[in-house]
């Protein structure tokens, strides 16, 4: 016997992710597209975009595009690069496409969304605004990897030390395991010590 969908489940799902949920993840809560549609109809659900919604009891949030993007593309990824960077609030460069991070089995390409595959350690990985984002360090060493400007790369450094996200010292460790154009950036400042 069927016994229909389960709103709890689906709430304690919604709710780890600032109350964004996608379709599929409904689905596993007993939803079909018709009592997903006349929830929407009823006003509880909020459609965000195809396949993901959001309980109309949450706010909306002001990177409703990152939810929408990191729903869509799995549990695994993560946001990062100038994705990463606007969620720490370092860039006002307006990236065309999300950045983020998936497992390297990930193949299937989406509009708007920028898939990297590359290899991330769990200590590179944290949370913010509900959202798995890349580290301060290593968000800064992949744009600075994929060509952002040195000046943007620069102000960003500054103010994730002046913010307390990272520190010189942190990041002179990084860089010297990156290397690359991160690494010459990073040399190339003057950046304070760190108090002990």
């Amino acid at each position: 016997m069927n016994q229909g969908p389960d709103y709890q489940q689906l709430y304690e799902t919604a709710e780890s992710q600032a109350g964004y949920f996608a379709a599929h993840q409904a689905r596993k809560c007993g939803f079909s597209w018709e009592r997903l549609s006349s929830n929407v109809n009823a006003g509880r659900f909020i459609r965000i975009r195809r396949g993901i919604y959001r309980l109309a009891q949450f706010p909306g949030s002001e990177y409703e595009d990152l939810f929408a993007a990191w729903l869509r593309t799995g549990p695994d990824s993560v946001i990062s690069h100038e994705s990463a960077l606007s969620l720490y609030e370092l860039s006002d460069v307006l990236a065309a496409e999300i950045h983020v991070i998936v497992p390297r089995t990930s193949s299937r390409r989406r509009p708007k969304i920028r898939q990297h595959t590359h290899h991330l350690d769990a200590d590179e990985i944290t949370e913010r605004e509900g959202l798995p984002v890349t580290t301060a360090p290593r968000s800064l060493a992949d744009v600075a990897a994929a060509g952002l400007a040195e000046e943007q790369v620069r102000l960003a450094i500054r103010e994730a030390i002046e913010r307390g996200l990272t520190s010189a010292g942190e990041l002179r460790s990084y860089a010297m395991q990156r290397g690359g154009r991160f690494q010459q950036i990073i040399r190339s400042m003057q950046l304070p010590e760190d108090r002990v």
